[in-house]
């Protein structure tokens, strides 16, 4: 990349220390300057505008530029730009904003604990399983379950959970607490000749043997997303999350959902939960629950836990954990308006009557001569590329095409991922796959 000494690019290169990239590429490369965003497009420093195809991270649900949660954001500054949750004090935004999540739940929940990132929720939420089983007396239960190709955050005990090595790496993760069982993608991980059905029943018997080699005694809580959305949009096979929920209750495991991609009508539903019927212990939450206008998660937990942490904490004086930013007030203000702003338009309908259109132009995506297969739900979906030369690279390389055409989505392994914002239109829609489709014929050219 050619650039200015004091171009925006350069000082970026300069200066900042970039996430989840090749630094020595950064160096090289520079990175794409994103200014402004209205609705479902962003616009770079040069004023070329993108679709967002992946709503930022899997989050911005009601589009950028939203007057209402800019306004919110003002009016809740002006008020009470900052307070904290410590030492029994509180404020209104938090109190309305955990009020309104629990009611929006579709089965019963105790209690809301905010923090930044949904790193930090799935961090605070294996605290809490560790404390929960300290205050029974369960000294040695203690080991989280997490799941190859699964993804809960980067912090030491979320990145721990993770079943993707490019989180593990270098790091000395994970921690010696944390196993892994099987991805329950069927295309990806079903044998030769195995049904859906077979593939299903093993891998849950794969999770209860591992159970037992461990000992139940042992083992605390079973994390997953019920998509796995940052290892790639893996759909769970059929009939896995009953057994999943089944073999838990047997041996007194307790299920942490992570629904920080999927939560607030990504799938279809308001919660994956109540698309695969999945009552956990623990909900994280966080991404669109503020459209990611500002940092917000949120942990919520049942009766069955709070009783007992509420006990421990009484009993030895404190709950010694808290965020200075927890249940922030401009944060927790903007995500409420935000929920609201999802209600009264009616964004859960709109995901519900495009996601027809939306999957079926994957499935149309997926008969290009470089793709191999398709699959989603709601408005969340993947094309599965055919491998180039070197197995996991031809995601990366078809999205950096794509983003060159004037899409931005998100290349993982040999898939390339769809998250649009879920205010995004039939005609945004059309446009969007008419750009894919356009990025990968210019591959194929190249490759001929």
């Amino acid at each position: 990349m050619n650039m200015l000494p004091n171009s925006i690019e350069a000082r970026d290169i300069r200066s900042q220390m970039p996430a989840v990239a090749d630094m020595r590429k950064h160096e090289e490369t520079g990175s794409l300057v994103i200014e402004r965003g209205e609705g479902i497009y962003v616009f770079d420093n040069n004023g070329k505008r993108y679709i967002e195809g992946l709503a930022g991270l899997w989050s911005v649900a009601v589009g950028f530029g939203e007057e209402r949660l800019a306004k919110a954001a003002y009016e809740q500054m002006a008020k009470l730009p900052y307070y904290h949750i410590f030492n029994y004090k509180t404020h209104s935004p938090s109190v309305d904003l955990a009020e309104k999540i629990l009611s929006m739940l579709p089965f019963e929940m105790s209690k809301v604990h905010f923090a930044s990132s949904g790193s930090e929720a799935n961090d605070l939420s294996v605290k809490l399983v560790w404390y929960f089983n300290n205050a029974l007396g369960r000294k040695d239960k203690k080991k989280i379950i997490g799941r190859i190709k699964g993804y809960h955050g980067v912090t030491i005990a979320a990145a721990s959970i993770n079943g993707l090595p490019r989180n593990h790496e270098s790091f000395d993760l994970p921690l010696d607490r944390m196993i892994h069982t099987s991805c329950p993608s069927y295309p990806h991980f079903g044998k030769d000749g195995e049904t859906e059905a077979e593939f299903t029943a093993r891998t849950l018997q794969e999770l209860e043997d591992l159970i037992l080699k461990e000992g139940p005694e042992t083992i605390a809580a079973f994390w997953g997303e019920p998509v796995m959305g940052a290892g790639g949009v893996l759909i769970p096979a059929a009939g896995y999350w009953e057994g999943v929920q089944k073999i838990l209750k047997k041996y007194d495991i307790l299920l942490v959902a992570d629904e920080v991609i999927c939560g607030f009508g990504r799938t279809g539903k308001m919660f994956a939960c109540e698309t695969y019927d999945i009552v956990p212990d623990i909900l994280v939450l966080s991404k669109q629950l503020s459209s990611s206008y500002l940092p917000l998660s949120a942990i919520v937990i049942n009766d069955k836990l709070y009783q007992v942490v509420a006990d421990e904490s009484h009993r030895i004086g404190s709950f010694g954990h808290g965020f200075t930013a927890s249940g922030h007030p401009v944060v927790t203000a903007v995500a409420l308006e935000n929920l609201k702003i999802i209600e009264e338009r009616d964004l859960l309908g709109n995901v519900q009557h495009l996601s027809p259109m939306f999957l079926k132009g994957l499935e149309e995506l997926a008969t290009h001569p470089l793709a191999s297969s398709w699959r989603g739900i709601g408005l969340l979906g993947a094309v599965e590329l055919k491998p180039g030369e070197k197995v996991g690279v031809m995601g990366t390389k078809v999205a950096d095409r794509m983003q060159e055409e004037g899409l931005i989505i998100r290349g993982i392994g040999d898939a390339i991922c769809f998250c649009p914002p879920m205010i995004i239109s039939e005609e945004q829609i059309r446009d969007m796959f008419a750009v894919a489709r356009k990025a990968l014929d210019l591959v194929a050219a190249e490759q001929a």
